[in-house]
C-alpha cells in the first residue's frame, strides 16, 4: 500500500486530487497540509512513501520545500503538481530532489501513473519535460537569462510579469517588500534588463506567463 500526503493550500483542490487516488485499490491518503509547517506536523504523525505537493505554496515554495524534505526525509517520493508548463518549473523542480513533475491540467488517469511511478523508485517525465531535458542537455536552453535566477527570483518575475505589484508578491510568497524589491533589483540586473515593462515582454515572448 502507498501512503500518500497532498499538500496544496486549496481544500476544494486537495478533495479533487484525493477523489482521484483513493479509488486506486493500493494507495491510501493518510494526510493533507496546506503548508510546509501543517506537512511537518502530519509526517511526525504519518509515515508516507509519496508526496504530491503544489509547486505554488504560501511561505515556503514547493522547491524548497522538497529540499528540506530531502534533508529530512530521504525516503519520501515528492510528485509536484503545477498549472505552469513542464518548462517552466519542471526542471528547477526535478533538479531541486523531486522524482516527477505534472501539470494540473493533466488527466486523472496521468496522475495515477505518475504517482505509482514515483512511489516505484523511479522519475516520472513526462513528454514535454523529456523534451525540456533534452533542450537542457544539448545546451539549447543555457543561454536563457531566465535561467540564470534563483527559484524565489523566478517567482518574482512570473509574477510580476502577471501585473503583480511588489506588495501583492509579498503577500503570495510570506515574505517582505523590501525583500521582494531585492528580488526585482536582482532580476533586472541579471537579465540585463531596465524595467517592468521589459521584463514582462521577455516573459510573455518566452511564454513564462501566460
Amino acid at each position: 500500500m502507498t501512503r500518500i500526503v497532498l499538500v496544496d493550500d486549496h481544500e476544494i483542490v486537495r478533495r479533487g486530487i484525493r477523489g482521484i487516488l483513493v479509488e486506486h485499490p493500493g494507495f491510501q491518503v493518510v494526510g493533507e497540509a496546506g503548508d510546509y509547517g501543517e506537512l511537518r506536523r502530519v509526517l511526525k504523525e504519518h509515515p508516507a512513501d509519496v508526496v504530491v505537493m503544489d509547486i505554488g505554496l504560501p511561505g515556503k515554495s514547493g522547491i524548497e520545500i522538497v529540499q528540506l524534505l530531502a534533508a529530512d526525509h530521504p525516503a519520501i517520493r515528492v510528485l509536484m503538481l503545477s498549472i505552469y508548463p513542464e518548462d517552466q518549473y519542471g526542471l528547477r523542480a526535478l533538479k531541486s530532489g523531486a522524482a516527477g513533475y505534472l501539470n494540473k491540467a493533466s488527466a486523472p488517469e496521468e496522475l495515477v501513473k505518475a504517482v505509482e511511478i514515483v512511489a516505484s523508485g523511479r522519475k516520472y517525465v513526462s513528454p514535454a519535460l523529456a523534451q525540456a531535458l533534452v533542450d537542457n542537455l544539448t545546451g539549447e536552453t543555457s543561454e536563457r537569462p531566465h535561467e540564470k535566477l534563483s527559484n524565489r527570483e523566478y517567482q518574482t518575475l512570473c509574477l510580476m510579469a502577471k501585473g503583480k505589484r511588489l506588495s501583492d508578491i509579498a503577500e503570495a510568497l510570506a515574505l517582505s517588500p523590501k525583500t521582494v524589491s531585492v528580488y526585482r533589483a536582482r532580476i533586472l540586473e541579471k537579465m540585463g534588463l531596465e524595467n517592468n515593462a521589459e521584463l514582462t515582454h521577455y516573459a510573455l515572448k518566452h511564454k513564462l506567463v501566460d
